[in-house]
C-alpha cells in the first residue's frame, strides 16, 4: 500500500505582531499577526476603518509598518529596496480600492501596462487583454477611455490589470465593491481560476455573499485588532 505524500505548507504571506501608527497617536493597527498559505485563498473582513486597507498596504510596501515584521515570499518587507523591491512587486498584483487607473489611458492600455514592464510580445499582451476583459463582461470596453467608464467598469479594469501578468500574490481590496450579481459572479470565477492556478490571494471585503458559501479563510479585523475566524452571522 502506498503512502500518502502530504504536501508541506509553506508560508506566502507572513504578518508577525505588526503595529502601524499615523502621527497623532492613532493606531490603525494593534499587533496583528497571521499567516497566509502558498496557493491559499483568504477573506479579511471587518467595518470600514477597521484596517483592512492598511493592513493590504503594508503588504505591497505602500506603507512600512511601525513596528513588527511582514515577511512576502520569504522577504522582509521592511528591508527591501530598489530592485529587490522591484522584483517582489512584479510578483504581486493588487487591485485598489481607488483603483489607480490612467484615466487619459484605454482599458486595454491599462491592463496591458504590468506585461509591457515585463517586456510581453504585443500579441500576447492583446490576447491576454482581450481574454481578461471578455471574462469580466467588458469585451466592448477595449478602446474606451478609463476616465469615461462607470465605477463599476472601472473596478473590473483594475482587477483585470492586477492579474495580467499572472502574478503568484493577489491582493483585493473590496473588488466587488461597486459591482452588481452578476459582475461578481464573474470577478470571483477569475479569482477563483487565478487560486486554482497557484495564485496566493488576499481579499478585504464587505461582501458576504462572496465567501459566505465557500471553504476558505475568513478573517476578522475589528478596530485594529485581528479577532480570528469570523464566526457567522455577522454584520459588516
Amino acid at each position: 500500500m502506498k503512502k500518502r505524500v502530504q504536501r508541506k505548507v509553506e508560508p506566502m504571506i507572513e504578518v508577525i505582531k505588526v503595529t502601524k501608527t499615523y502621527p497623532h497617536d492613532i493606531t490603525a493597527l494593534h499587533e496583528i499577526s497571521l499567516t497566509v498559505n502558498k496557493g491559499e485563498m483568504c477573506f479579511l473582513i471587518g467595518r470600514s476603518g477597521a484596517g483592512k486597507t492598511t493592513l493590504l498596504k503594508l503588504l505591497c510596501n505602500m506603507e512600512q509598518a511601525t513596528r513588527g515584521l511582514i515577511e512576502v515570499a520569504g522577504q522582509e518587507m521592511n528591508l527591501l529596496r530598489g530592485r529587490k523591491l522591484s522584483q517582489l512587486r512584479q510578483q504581486m498584483g493588487v487591485a485598489y480600492q481607488d483603483f489607480k487607473l490612467l484615466p487619459e489611458r484605454t482599458a486595454a492600455e491599462n491592463i496591458a501596462i504590468s506585461m509591457e514592464v515585463s517586456y510581453k510580445k504585443p500579441q500576447v499582451i492583446r490576447d491576454r487583454v482581450c481574454s481578461l476583459l471578455d471574462q469580466l463582461g467588458l469585451a466592448d470596453k477595449y478602446d474606451t477611455l478609463t476616465g469615461e467608464l462607470s465605477h463599476g467598469e472601472q473596478q473590473r479594469v483594475t482587477l483585470a490589470r492586477a492579474i495580467a501578468n499572472s502574478p503568484s500574490i493577489i491582493l483585493g481590496d473590496e473588488p466587488t465593491g461597486n459591482l452588481d450579481a452578476a459582475s461578481t459572479e464573474r470577478v470571483m470565477r477569475l479569482l477563483s481560476n487565478c487560486n486554482k492556478a497557484g495564485a496566493t490571494i488576499l481579499i478585504a471585503t464587505h461582501d458576504e455573499t462572496i465567501f459566505r458559501e465557500g471553504s476558505h479563510r475568513v478573517l476578522e479585523i475589528a478596530d485594529g485588532r485581528l479577532e480570528g475566524i469570523a464566526a457567522f452571522p455577522t454584520t459588516l
